[in-house]
C-alpha cells in the first residue's frame, strides 16, 4: 500500500502539502493539487482516515458518536436511521454505540469517543443525573439528548412529551369504565419512563381513582421476558386488573404473550395499550392501541440540533418536545356493567 510519502515524492511537493489536498484545504492551488491527485491515483493510495482526522484546516473530525440503549429496539434503530440520515448530508459518519442500559458501558463508551475526538455526541442517557455526560460537556464537546433528558445540564434535548403520552393512554382506558389499570413501566432513573408513570398517575387522580401500588410493576426496558412475568404476577392477583399500559414496545409484546398464555381475549378480558407504535401494532390481532412516537423525526432533529451547535457553539440550548399521538384500534374496549362493578 503506497505511503503518504510515496505519493509527495512522486508529486514533488511535501507531505504537508499531500495532507492540504487530501483535508481539501484552500491553500493549495490548482496546478499542484491536481498533480498530487494524479500521483495518488498511479499510486492507489488511499488515505488513511486517522491521517485525515489530524489535519488542521477545519479543526472537525467529522466524525458523531451516537449512543443508544438497545440496537435490537426497533424505536431507537428509527431514530438511527433518522440521525444518519442527516449526518450523511453533511459529509459526517456516526459511530454507533450500544450501552445496553448498563451505565458502565456508558461510561466506556464515551471515553472512547472522546478519544476518537467526535465533534460531538447523542444520546439518550441512562441516568437523568449522568455525571459521566456531565463531565463531558465541560470539556466542550457538544452533547445532544433524545428520548430523555438531563435535568442538571442545559443542552439540546429532543424528546416527546412523555407525560402526556402517560396521561392519554390511561384517559382513554378510564373513558373505557376501566378504574383497575396497571402499569409496566421502568426504573424512574430513566426521565421517560419517569414521566410516563407521572401521565398514568395523574390521570387516575384526576378520575377518582386510587394508586394502587400492586398495579406499578418496574422492569428492563429490553427485555420482553421480563415484562412477560410481571403480567403474569398481575393476572395472578385476586382482583387482577382489566387494563393494562405497557410503557415501551417491548414490553408490550411481553404482555400481549402473558395475556395469550393465560387464554385471555383481547379486549373482551382485558383492554391493553402499548407506547411506541410499530409497523406490527396494526398487523397483530386485534391492532393494538398505542401511543404513537416520531422516532425517525426526533433523530433528525437531534442531528439538526448538532450542526447548529458546531455553527454556533454559543447559541440557547434548544429544548424540542414533540407530539405524542394516541392512535385507537381494537385492544381497547369499553367494559360491561358486570365487569365494572368486579374491578370497583
Amino acid at each position: 500500500m503506497a505511503t503518504l510519502k510515496e505519493v509527495a515524492k512522486k508529486a514533488g511537493v511535501s507531505i504537508t502539502t499531500v495532507s492540504r489536498v487530501i483535508n481539501g484545504s484552500s491553500k493549495v492551488n490548482g496546478e499542484t493539487r491536481e498533480r498530487v491527485q494524479k500521483a495518488m491515483i498511479q499510486l492507489d493510495y488511499q488515505p488513511n482516515r486517522v491521517a485525515q482526522r489530524l489535519r488542521a484546516s477545519s479543526g472537525q473530525s467529522k466524525l458523531l458518536g451516537l449512543i443508544i440503549p438497545d440496537i435490537q429496539n426497533q424505536f431507537y434503530s428509527n431514530i438511527v436511521r433518522g440521525i444518519e440520515d442527516v449526518t450523511y448530508g453533511h459529509d459526517y459518519a456516526v459511530i454507533l454505540c450500544n450501552s445496553d442500559e448498563n451505565p458502565n458501558k456508558e461510561r466506556f463508551y464515551l471515553e472512547v469517543l472522546k478519544s476518537e475526538s467526535v465533534d460531538g455526541i447523542i444520546l439518550p442517557p441512562i441516568h437523568q443525573f449522568g455525571e459521566e455526560i456531565e463531565s463531558i460537556i465541560e470539556l466542550g464537546i457538544p452533547i445532544v439528548c433524545v428520548d430523555r433528558k438531563l435535568m442538571r445540564k442545559k443542552v439540546d434535548t429532543v424528546v416527546i412529551g412523555n407525560e402526556k403520552g402517560g396521561y392519554d393512554a390511561v384517559s382513554h382506558l378510564i373513558e373505557q369504565g376501566h378504574k383497575k389499570i396497571a402499569i409496566l413501566t421502568s426504573s424512574l432513573q430513566f426521565s421517560s419512563f419517569d414521566e410516563r408513570q407521572k401521565g398514568y398517575e395523574r390521570a387516575l387522580k384526576e378520575n377518582g381513582i386510587e394508586i394502587d401500588k400492586r398495579l406499578i410493576k418496574e422492569g428492563d426496558p429490553r427485555s420482553s421476558e421480563t415484562a412477560r412475568e410481571l403480567t403474569d404476577e398481575l393476572l395472578s392477583l385476586d382482583s387482577p386488573p382489566s387494563a393494562i399500559f405497557a410503557t415501551n414496545n417491548l414490553m408490550t409484546l411481553g404482555v400481549l404473550e402473558s395475556v395469550n398464555k393465560h387464554g385471555m381475549q383481547i379486549p373482551d378480558d382485558i383492554s391493553i395499550v402499548g407506547f411506541d407504535d410499530l409497523p406490527w401494532a396494526k398487523a397483530i390481532s386485534p391492532p393494538l392501541t398505542t401511543i404513537k412516537q416520531p422516532a425517525y423525526e426526533m433523530g433528525q432533529k437531534a442531528a439538526e440540533l448538532f450542526f447548529q451547535r458546531v455553527e454556533n457553539p454559543s447559541r440557547e440550548p434548544e429544548v424540542v418536545i414533540m407530539e405524542p399521538k394516541l392512535i385507537v384500534r381494537e385492544s381497547t374496549a369499553k367494559l360491561v356493567n358486570a365487569q365494572v362493578k368486579d374491578t370497583e
